[in-house]
């Protein structure tokens, strides 16, 4: 997992500082999944396309640069599955 850095203003800290159990990751992590809701893009779905691109070899960093959108990552898996590998081509 990366850490991203979040800039928060001063009544947001204040706020947290009042009430230290409110696990601020987990805002963060449901306010994306709510981002997610509005554009349509299931989580699991998501989940499923990124362990199988790593599954394919690609890093997080080329998955980054490659795509910009949940299109894109599942034509880049798709295309990798279609394409034939050397142990295809000798078999014919």
């Amino acid at each position: 997992m990366i850490t991203r850095s979040v800039t928060i203003e001063d009544i947001d800290d204040l706020y947290l500082m009042w009430n230290d159990h409110i696990n601020a990751s987990a805002l963060y992590r449901r306010a994306l999944r709510e981002e997610m809701e509005v554009r349509g893009v299931d989580p699991d779905e998501l989940r499923d396309l990124l362990e199988r691109a790593r599954e394919q070899g690609y890093t997080l960093e080329e998955i980054a640069e490659d795509t910009n959108r949940f299109d894109d990552l599942q034509s880049l898996v798709e295309e990798q599955q279609s394409q034939p590998t050397a142990e295809d081509a000798t078999d014919d």
